[in-house]
């Protein structure tokens, strides 16, 4: 089987696709698997170091609503279709998977011109223009949310890296909480923004320092590369305040938290609630509402809070989220709430998807013949 996955730009976007294309790999390690982007995406660093085949093709700005001038876009959207049109028959491919972004509108018309079968996967609750068009192409449409406007939605979930997707956080905890210089017993507060941090959050937690190391609790913070907020380094016995600009393996990031403060972009929220644990969720203030979407179904079931980033402030955490972590019961029992609403196998499910589309598409060319 031979598979072309256009979903670039963003790890929202591309990391999905890595994971279904392990997932495919472990069922058959002879799947043929390229992955389409451009040179501006994180792509070009994300997929390499996953041991996948990278297709270029031109990057091309898109209007932010499906109109029919979309298609009157002249010359680089021309290009990037041919691009990617390029690609499906070096690869002789059977099947097209996108997941959203500047990559898969091309790789959609791409596959449409030349009659392969398109699977579109949506990680957010309000798809993006590429996942609308490509929707109206096929009719297998894999979705995060179980009620996506999109046509013939199937709920699949968000796939997730093995690593993540089969963590068990408890037996894992002392073990990743050494790894970072955390201590064993102490509740432990897990603070990220995203790959490149989160200035309000960043600013707020460290404001908030004192506060913490007052009640006893340790922190684990993801600060991003171009992190100005540095916290006090507090007394010698005081609770560890731990900084670090980026983090590569957030599986034990996760193991060593008993809850997290966070930004609720999709796959942070697939994430914690695959591996259970509970969080603040702040969503990015900017946008069209969806990471508030996101978190929404988690908090509703008891896994969490949203906090709007406008309000968090350091008497926010102190009078809010603080309590929470001196109260382990009330943290486990957000810990189950929000591990009710996570999906592992999500992976395996859209593995099974494309199987069965290629399967069919080879069924229909045999009785064509």
């Amino acid at each position: 089987m031979r598979v072309v996955l256009a979903g670039g730009g963003t790890a929202g976007h591309i990391e999905p696709a890595l994971a279904l294309a392990d997932a495919l790999r472990r069922h058959d390690p002879n799947t043929g698997i390229v992955c389409l982007g451009t040179e501006r995406g994180l792509e070009t660093r994300l997929v390499p170091q996953r041991g996948y085949e990278l297709a270029l093709i031109p990057p091309v700005p898109l209007p932010r609503t499906l109109t029919p001038q979309l298609l009157s876009v002249p010359g680089r959207l021309r290009g990037a279709i041919n691009a990617a049109a390029g690609v499906l028959d070096q690869m002789r491919a059977d099947v097209l998977v996108g997941f959203g972004g500047y990559v898969a509108t091309p790789g959609y018309l791409a596959a449409r011109k030349r009659k392969v079968p398109i699977i579109v996967h949506e990680a957010n609750p309000k798809p993006g223009l590429a996942n609308k068009l490509g929707s109206r192409f096929t009719d297998h449409v894999a979705v995060s949310h179980h009620d996506s406007p999109l046509p013939n939605a199937k709920f699949v979930g968000i796939p997730l890296r093995r690593d993540i997707a089969n963590l068990d956080r408890m037996a894992m905890g002392d073990k990743a909480r050494s790894y970072f210089g955390l201590l064993p017993e102490l509740p432990t507060l897990l603070i990220f923004g995203g790959s490149q941090g989160a200035r309000s959050l960043n600013r707020n937690a460290v404001a908030a320092a004192p506060a913490f190391r007052a009640a006893g609790i340790q922190v684990l913070h993801i600060v991003g590369p171009k992190n100005t907020e540095v916290p006090d380094p507090g007394p010698a016995n005081a609770p560890q305040y731990v900084t670090i600009p980026y983090c590569d393996r957030m599986d034990l990031a996760y193991a060593a938290a008993d809850m997290a403060m966070c930004r609720a972009g999709a796959m942070t929220c697939a994430e914690l609630s695959a591996v259970a644990l509970p969080a603040v969720y702040v969503p990015l203030p900017i946008g069209n509402g969806e990471q508030r979407l996101n978190a929404e179904p988690i908090v509703q079931n008891g896994g969490g809070l949203i906090v709007d980033d406008a309000e968090l402030s350091p008497e926010w955490i102190a009078g809010h989220l603080i309590p929470i972590l001196r109260d382990p019961a009330r943290v486990a029992n957000m810990s189950e709430a929000a591990g009710r609403m996570g999906r592992r196998d999500a992976d395996v499910a859209l593995a099974r998807m494309v199987y069965d589309v290629v399967r069919a598409a080879q069924q229909q060319q045999g009785q064509g013949r």
